[in-house]
This record gives structure tokens, sequence and C-alpha cells, in this order.
């Protein structure tokens, strides 16, 4: 015969939370490695900056990357 489908969906569930929990260990520690590298990349570099460079910025002070000032940007490179 074969599976019922509510256990079909039980073990795509189950699978799911197993895979959820390993990425994020994985999506954490790249998340820092880029806030690094970012930081890096603005402490060395002077506006403009590159498109990656002002996304990151347009994420993490929520503004857009036209309206980001060099007065915004110190509090995160100290």
């Amino acid at each position: 015969m074969g599976l019922h489908r509510s256990d079909i969906n039980r073990r795509r569930r189950e699978d799911a939370k197993a895979t959820k929990l390993c990425n994020r260990a994985v999506k954490t520690r790249e998340r820092e490695r880029r806030d690094a590298r970012m930081i890096a990349l603005i402490k060395t570099g002077s506006p403009p900056y590159t498109p990656a460079v002002q996304s990151w910025l347009s994420r993490k002070l929520d503004k857009k990357a036209s309206r980001i000032t060099s007065a915004d940007i110190k509090p995160l490179i100290s």
C-alpha cells in the first residue's frame, strides 16, 4: 500500500524542523562573517560605496541608500 497522507505530512514537517535547526547555526555564522567583512570595507573605503555595501548599510540602518550619511555610519564602525 503506502503511507497515509497525514503520515507523509507529519514526516515532512519533522524534516523541515530539523533542516531549519541545522541551517540556523550556519546562517548565524554567515551573518557574522558578512558583518565583519562589510565593516572592514567601510573602514578602508570611502563613499560612494559599492552596491553590496550600500545594500548592507541600508538594511542595518533601515534607510534608503541615498539617504545614508556619514554621521549614520559612524556608530556602526566604532
